[in-house]
């Protein structure tokens, strides 16, 4: 029970400190409030609470509080909480940022997560150098292991993906060349798009949310279990032990993946081409041959093994960054999958760039 003017009633076993604080702004003539719990029988850390915030917010406004019906070992409590004075500088504080302030760490962040891709980079090469002198140190059953992971155990969704990609492209090249009566073109549309952009980019993409959010969660565990640490005092380099066989099982099986991924799309486009442009298979596999070249397949084998580059250095990168908690373990799974996408669209970006100036 609390007294204003009069009694007014408040639940007993969950007080809430905003409801009295609006009761008394509401009666701003208030001097005295009176707090009366005879018939309170349960009480927990959350009610002494209530009662300091509600002593400090009094406080400030001169209010006073008859507090003598408390239970008494509320008393001694509410006596030891006001015995020890709170610490300076504990009481978290808002501070509002500037939007110059918010641009400039907004940048700052950028440079750090360069230079930390720079380093992490650095370190990758010299593990590689060891690997080809034969001084880098990690199992061969992982490495087999991983492969199986990066390889085998992704061509189901590979299969789907690439399938329905080229299904689409197909649909909307159909949806527009018809009216020219240019439908057999569809082969050529599919075809060159699929081995030069869509294969590559579809299995990196499929990649980095399946097996870069793998491998920052398989590290970033091993981080908050100190496996890591083990490691280290074993005499054992992380970058050799950890990330080498990441690192060599996404370059050995992005370039396959991808060539899976063209001939699978090429094969919905050919569903397409063939189920609604009344085109023959025959007509359809001559017009995809005559399209490309060589040099379109090689252009997409190349991207998707850099892609695999990318996606391992950004799963691991986050992994070994990982904080000491379960939260921070998911939130490394999402920034290396964010990561591998950002990179890889701003590499496939580049490439096409490049290959228009070389004119290939």
């Amino acid at each position: 029970m609390l007294g204003l003017s009069g009694r007014w009633t408040i639940p007993s076993n969950s007080p809430s400190f905003d409801q009295v604080q609006s009761r008394i702004e509401a009666e701003s003539f208030a001097q005295r409030i009176i707090l009366d719990a005879r018939e309170v029988s349960d009480w927990d850390s959350g009610f002494l609470t209530f009662l300091i915030n509600l002593n400090t917010y009094c406080s400030g406004r001169k209010i006073a509080i008859d507090a003598r019906a408390l239970p008494d070992g509320v008393h001694r409590l509410l006596e030891l909480a006001a015995a020890v004075p709170e610490k300076k500088g504990t009481r978290k504080s808002e501070v509002r940022e500037s939007m110059l302030a918010k641009v400039g760490n907004g940048w700052l962040d950028v440079v750090q997560a360069a230079r930390d891709i720079t380093e992490f980079l650095g370190e990758s090469i010299a593990s590689f150098g060891r690997l080809f002198v034969g001084k880098a140190r990690f199992r061969r059953s992982d490495l087999i292991l991983i492969i199986q992971e990066c390889g085998v155990q992704a061509l189901p969704i590979v299969s789907l993906i690439s399938v329905l990609v080229g299904l689409i492209l197909a649909f909307v090249g159909a949806v527009q060349l018809e009216q020219f009566g240019a439908q057999i073109f569809v082969a050529n549309l599919v075809g060159i798009a699929t081995a030069r952009e869509m294969g590559a980019m579809m299995t990196g993409i499929i990649m980095a949310g399946r097996t870069g959010a793998a491998f920052a969660a398989q590290l970033g565990t091993m981080q908050v279990n100190e496996e890591i640490d083990a490691l280290k005092t074993l005499g054992f380099v992380p970058m050799d032990f950890l990330v080498l066989p990441r690192m060599l099982a996404l370059i050995l099986m992005m370039p396959l993946l991808c060539v899976y991924s063209i001939l699978l799309g090429i094969l919905g486009g050919m569903i397409v081409g063939v189920g609604m442009l009344d085109l023959t298979w025959t007509q359809y596999v001559n017009q995809t041959i005559g399209a490309l070249s060589l040099t379109d397949f090689a252009i997409g084998i190349f991207k998707a093994g850099f892609f695999g580059v990318l996606i391992a250095v950004a799963g691991c990168l986050k992994g070994i960054q990982c904080g000491r908690s379960a939260s921070a373990v998911g939130a490394a799974a999402t920034s290396a999958v964010v990561m591998a996408i950002i990179l890889i669209i701003v590499a496939d970006g580049l490439f096409a760039v490049l290959t228009n100036m070389l004119g290939i």
